[in-house]
């Protein structure tokens, strides 16, 4: 979810990145599962991209259960 809604706001994984703070490597793992946004990171995600962070972490629940 994180990648399609960067994505669709024309953002950039570096241009994410530098917002939050974190390196773009970073995003890039938040965007393909192998790590997460820290809790006290969700809340200015969701802002940045325009959603809940019950849609973050719903949708990371997703994909979770999509791996089992």
């Amino acid at each position: 979810m994180i990648k399609e809604r960067r994505m669709s706001m024309g953002m950039t994984q570096n241009a994410l990145a530098n917002i939050l703070g974190v390196r773009r490597t970073t995003v890039s793992m938040w965007e393909t599962g192998k790590s997460n946004p820290r809790a006290e990171m969700l809340p200015k995600l969701a802002d940045l991209l325009k959603c809940t962070v019950d849609d973050l972490v719903r949708s990371k629940e997703a994909v979770s259960q999509l791996k089992k």
